[in-house]
């Protein structure tokens, strides 16, 4: 690309974010900085809604190359180009509407970019600014997690380029898939500590373990339903509970579950068989109900649990969405809005078990400075305020 077709693709980014700043500038809240996070937590979660959409509408390779489109910063301005390449292949994965659906997940991936660096700037300022009162420099400006979270965002804009470059090879899209939500995943902890908690009952340090391991279960969960996507196998079983009449079908693991491989095909460069493509739709149906059961478990014990019950009751409510989703998306074939909500639902249910997680860990870390009645003001000893 030349340099002004980069200066107005980046402009596009820059758009976005300026938006976005403007629902900040406007707000109530006088916490500007925490505001700002919790934006950028939002329009994460569209962009990963977005991205779904593309994914499911196979609208990734829309534009071949990266990070504009023929070289161009935008569809209109690369309009004979596609036209070209669609009149070439008329049911290929060019076409005008793919271009536009892919280029603004591209927009809208820069302006969370965009975001990122306002807040790792911000917070490096107002961090250098206090190096005089060492509590505030522990507190919610850290710089730490910004900074991460900009690291984050360069791989996944490296991965979303080989995404295009490898030609949608299902081990870079699922990779891709998982570095998002692992940014969704670490703004929802930093969204976490810019806010004011209601004390949590020390109880609630029972739950440290197990909201541990309900994260790690339901991301490997959403890889599985990841490669399920990556490979197209959404479709491989079209009954439940059953699958092709068999509770456990014909199935080929091997290949189904080979990393390095091209879209369609295995390793050895062959067409992949149905039997892996059902191995890939089994297992994700299959471990689904233990995700779906140790989920309503470990909401179940938030309710009891003073602090938590918010978080619980809407760990409740996206598990059964979840639920419903998943298996309209079975008896309907698969229809794109279900699917798109069934993505959102994954990501809403990690934002819940990391703010679950953040609360778990915040308990033990809490002790009453002085007592009002039976409600102690507490203080977050790894979390100070200024």
């Amino acid at each position: 690309m030349t340099a002004a077709a980069l200066a107005q693709l980046g402009s596009m980014g820059i758009l976005v974010a300026l938006l976005a700043f403007c629902v900040v500038w406007v707000s109530s809240d006088t916490n500007k900085y925490r505001k700002l996070v919790w934006v950028t937590l939002f329009l994460t979660f569209d962009l990963i809604m977005f991205g779904a959409f593309t994914r499911l509408t196979d609208s990734g390779l829309g534009c071949p190359d990266w990070p504009g489109c023929y070289g161009h910063s935008n569809p209109l301005l690369a309009h004979a180009h596609i036209s070209a390449a669609q009149e070439a292949m008329p049911f290929g994965p060019v076409s005008v509407k793919k271009a536009w659906i892919e280029m603004i997940h591209r927009y809208f991936a820069m302006g969370v970019g965009v975001m990122i660096m306002a807040l790792m700037a911000i917070s490096w300022l107002r961090w250098l600014k206090s190096k005089h009162r060492p509590a505030q420099r522990l507190a919610k400006f850290s710089p730490w997690y910004p900074t991460l979270l900009f690291l984050c965002v360069c791989l996944q804009g490296a991965f979303g380029a080989w995404t295009v470059t490898q030609k949608l090879q299902p081990v870079i899209v699922t990779t891709h898939l998982l570095l998002g939500l692992t940014l969704l995943a670490l703004i929802a902890w930093m969204g976490a500590r810019q806010n004011d908690h209601a004390p949590v009952a020390a109880s609630a340090g029972k739950l440290v373990k197990p909201a541990l391991i309900g994260l790690v279960l339901l991301v490997i969960q959403i890889a599985l339903g990841g490669w399920v996507s990556t490979n197209y196998a959404a479709l491989a079983c079209t009954d439940f509970p059953l699958c092709h009449g068999a509770l456990v079908p014909q199935m080929d693991f091997v290949n189904g579950f080979t990393p390095w491989r091209h879209l369609g095909m295995t390793a050895d460069g062959e067409f992949i068989s149905f039997q892996a493509l059902t191995a890939i739709h089994w297992t994700h149906r299959s471990f689904a109900f233990v995700v779906i059961a140790f989920v309503v478990w470990l909401a179940w014990k938030a309710l009891h649990t003073e602090g938590l019950q918010k978080t619980g009751r809407w760990l409740l409510v996206v598990i059964g969405l979840q639920l419903l989703t998943g298996l309209s998306t079975i008896y309907f074939n698969w229809p794109l809005a279900i699917a798109v909500v069934h993505n959102g639902g994954a990501a809403a249910l990690l934002v819940l078990l990391v703010m679950l997680n953040y609360k778990t860990r915040l308990a033990p870390g809490l002790h009453a400075v002085s007592g009002v009645g039976s409600h102690p003001v507490i203080v977050d000893r790894l979390n100070p305020h200024p």
